[in-house]
């Protein structure tokens, strides 16, 4: 049994994730609706906010002592995301967890020991995202995973039926390009069959003409029982 997954994203009329203007305000005081037990996040969309969380002031207690918010859950097989200290300062969750795999470097796993993060072994050379959501459930109660990431990840999640429900922000703009950075990027379809169904279960429109758009995922590769 897996928790409940929400991808919340917020894209370009076309589809595009970059070059946008985010209200950062609106887009997480919507995505705190779903009272999260745990955030899954991309290590590439972390390190590119890294920075950001560096910028902290460094007398910011870095503990995740006493703290209510969620769980941190990376998945970082290679051992990339080297700033967990910066990170854990924001103060908005409570601990991080980092998925591994047998190929996670040994001095990575070292380095999560001493800065206080939990490591789950997970797969082999990939991290198994099943599992890591099995474990969250079982091991951890996780009733509610929000998928805070880039399209890689979605893709992966999108994929293997993973997901349970869409929540996008439409904002009112066109960017274009032959190199999106989409909502979902994944290898190419060979059957229509594999084209996931979506039901619209809410529709908004919001300040600035943001529209916010929640579905929830009709076509999964996991049984019925296994989505709840």
């Amino acid at each position: 049994m897996r928790p409940h997954v929400v991808i919340h994203s917020q894209v370009s009329l076309d589809g595009r994730m970059d070059w946008l203007r985010i209200d950062p305000g609106l887009y997480y005081e919507l995505a705190a609706r779903w009272k999260e037990d745990a955030t899954l996040a991309g290590s590439d969309t972390l390190l590119a906010a890294v920075a950001q969380f560096a910028e902290e002031p460094s007398e910011q207690d870095t503990s995740a002592t006493g703290r209510s918010g969620p769980l941190l859950v990376v998945p970082d097989s290679r051992g990339r995301l080297k700033h967990w200290e910066a990170l854990l300062s924001a103060r908005y969750w409570r601990g991080g967890l980092a998925l591994c795999t047998k190929v996670t470097p040994k001095r990575h796993l070292e380095y999560l020991d001493e800065v206080g993060v939990e490591s789950l072994m997970v797969g082999d050379d990939r991290v198994d995202l099943y599992e890591a959501l099995e474990c969250l459930s079982g091991r951890y109660g996780t009733k509610t995973v929000r998928v805070d990431s880039g399209g890689t990840l979605n893709g992966v999640l999108l994929r293997n039926g993973l997901v349970d429900e869409v929540s996008v922000l439409i904002s009112p703009c066109l960017v274009g390009g032959v190199t999106p950075k989409t909502l979902f990027r994944a290898p190419d379809l060979t059957e229509v069959a594999d084209v996931i169904g979506l039901r619209l279960i809410g529709l908004e429109k919001l300040q600035d003409d943001v529209a916010w758009l929640r579905y929830s995922v009709l076509h999964n590769k996991v049984s019925e029982e296994d989505s709840r």
